[in-house]
């Protein structure tokens, strides 16, 4: 993962817990405008969520932030 779409994906879910609180959840798409603009990076996010991390469809932005961190 580059580390442009680490900060977007950080920056997001910082967004949505100021916004709505520690206990936000996101799913990968929040971190894409709703037009498909960039299909690979896309592919890209849903892989590292779903295959690699095995993450459900909607997971707590606090965990997001820390399993991309981590990386």
């Amino acid at each position: 993962m580059t580390q442009s779409l680490k900060e977007k994906i950080l920056n997001v879910c910082n967004k949505k817990i100021e916004q709505k609180g520690t206990n936000v959840g996101v799913s990968f798409y929040a971190f894409f405008a709703n037009k498909n603009e960039n299909p690979e990076l896309l592919m890209e996010v849903a892989t590292w969520w779903i295959l690699t991390e095995k993450l459900d469809h909607f997971e707590k932005a606090e965990k997001i932030k820390k399993l991309v961190s981590n990386l």
